[in-house]
């Protein structure tokens, strides 16, 4: 797969995650939409190992912290995104295409704020600290049910 095309290299990359298929756009140095892909999982790892080194964003979400580890593996910059802030970059009727060009859009503002990726023991902590929050929050609710 050769993302050169008549049109031009792929400098930006917008992805939309999903379970099992993914949605890239992509933008040459000009702006000009170079690429507009549907992809499975297996196919997308290959797909990304073989572009060049490029600007990717992707919707911060529960697994995007993985995406990030491993898309950056092949040298790209990986930037997360919060979905309030690609929002307002959605043209049309919401689907999976639009909100890939949409996060290729977004990603591309120089004011754009992004989240921090986590590796995988932050996220560990961050668990347990959620985790703990449900337990103080479920003995208070106990706790004031005895008393009521």
């Amino acid at each position: 797969m050769n993302n050169n095309n008549s049109k031009g290299k792929v400098t930006v990359l917008g992805i939309d995650l999903a379970k099992n298929s993914f949605q890239l756009h992509g933008v040459d140095e000009k702006g000009n939409r170079v690429l507009k892909k549907k992809l499975t999982r297996k196919q997308l790892v290959a797909f990304i190992a073989q572009l060049p080194p490029c600007l990717i964003g992707i919707e911060a979400c529960g697994g995007a912290h993985h995406w990030v580890r491993v898309l950056s593996e092949w040298g790209h910059t990986v930037k997360m995104i919060a979905p309030q802030f690609v929002k307002p970059y959605v043209k049309s009727n919401k689907n999976d295409a639009v909100d890939a060009e949409a996060i290729c859009e977004a990603v591309q503002r120089p004011s754009m704020r992004f989240v921090p990726s986590k590796s995988i023991e932050q996220q560990d902590i961050q668990s347990v600290h959620r985790i703990r929050s449900l337990l103080v929050g479920r003995r208070t609710a106990q706790a004031n049910q005895i008393r009521g």
